[in-house]
C-alpha cells in the first residue's frame, strides 16, 4: 500500500496485530453459552460474535448481545481497580458488568496459554519503524496491555489507548470515531494524515466516520465485502500485504 503523505498507523490489536481474537471469541463462547442454555434461550453462535459483540467496548456489546435474545440487565457497579477478590464477587452478579467479569476470567485463562504475534504483522510494524511513520494501539480491550506484554510487543508502543483509557477520559466507543482520534491526537498527527487498521466490523466504522487518510480492513472472518460495505477503502488478509514493494518505489 501507497504510505505517501502518511504520518501515522493506528492499529487495533485483536485481530490485527495478535491472534487474541480467537481467545476472545472462545471466551465469549463459552461464558454465553452457558447462560443462554440456562435461560432456555437459543443457542449463541460465532455469528452473534461477529454480529453484536466484535469491535465494541465489553458492556456494549453485552447489551446488545442481550437484546438479541430479549433480555435486558442492570449495568451493575464498575470494579475500581485490579482486586482479583472484588472481580470475583462481581462476577456472581447477574448484571452486564457481572457477565463482562465472567468473560473476563475465561479470557485471562486463555491468555496465560501465551500469544504470538500474527508474523506479518511484525514485519509490517518493522516496515512503518524504518520508514520513520508513527503507530498506536487503539483497542475496545480492558486487556491491551496485558496482552502485548504476553506477545512481547509492550515497548513497541508508546500510544495505547484502549478500554481502560476510554473508560477513565470518558471517549465513546467504536464504532465511534474517538478512540481512534484521540490515538492521533496523542501521536501528534491530523487525523488525515493517519491509516486506521481494523478487522472489526465497528473499527472500520469507526475508521470510516474520522476522516482518516485511509482505513484498512483485515478480514480474519468478518468477510471481505462486509467490511468493504462498512467503510474500508481496502481489504487485506494479512499486514504483511500493506508493506511497500522497494522495485515499485524505485520504478
Amino acid at each position: 500500500m501507497d504510505h505517501d503523505g502518511i504520518e501515522a498507523v493506528l492499529l487495533d490489536l485483536d485481530g490485527v496485530i495478535t491472534p487474541t481474537a480467537e481467545k476472545h471469541m472462545q471466551a465469549w463462547n463459552r461464558m454465553f453459552t452457558g447462560y443462554f442454555a440456562e435461560r432456555g434461550l437459543e443457542p449463541y453462535s460465532d455469528e452473534d460474535y461477529f454480529r453484536y459483540i466484535d469491535g465494541k467496548p465489553r458492556a456494549e456489546g453485552i447489551v446488545s448481545m442481550l437484546a438479541a435474545r430479549g433480555l435486558t440487565l442492570p449495568m451493575g457497579e464498575e470494579k475500581k481497580d485490579d482486586d482479583d477478590n472484588a472481580a470475583a464477587d462481581l462476577a456472581l452478579t447477574d448484571t452486564v458488568t457481572g457477565l463482562g467479569e465472567r468473560k473476563n476470567a475465561v479470557f485471562r485463562q486463555l491468555l496465560d496459554e501465551g500469544i504470538e504475534a500474527y508474523p506479518g504483522s511484525v514485519a509490517y510494524l518493522d516496515a512503518l519503524d524504518a520508514a520513520g511513520i508513527a503507530k498506536c494501539v487503539v483497542s475496545s480491550s480492558k486487556n491491551a496491555v496485558a496482552v502485548l506484554i504476553a506477545a512481547g510487543l509492550r515497548d513497541r508502543f508508546e500510544v495505547i489507548v484502549d478500554g481502560e483509557v476510554a473508560a477513565a477520559e470518558g471517549i465513546p466507543g467504536k464504532p465511534r470515531p474517538d478512540t481512534y482520534l484521540r490515538g492521533a491526537e496523542l501521536l501528534g498527527v491530523p487525523a488525515d494524515r493517519c491509516v486506521v487498521v481494523e478487522d472489526a466490523v465497528s473499527g472500520v466504522q469507526a475508521g470510516a466516520a474520522g476522516g482518516f487518510a485511509r482505513v484498512v480492513g483485515v478480514d480474519r472472518g468478518a468477510g471481505k465485502q462486509v467490511l468493504l460495505d462498512a467503510g474500508a477503502d481496502v481489504v487485506v488478509v494479512d499486514l504483511v500485504e500493506l508493506i511497500p514493494d522497494p522495485t515499485e518505489a524505485r520504478a
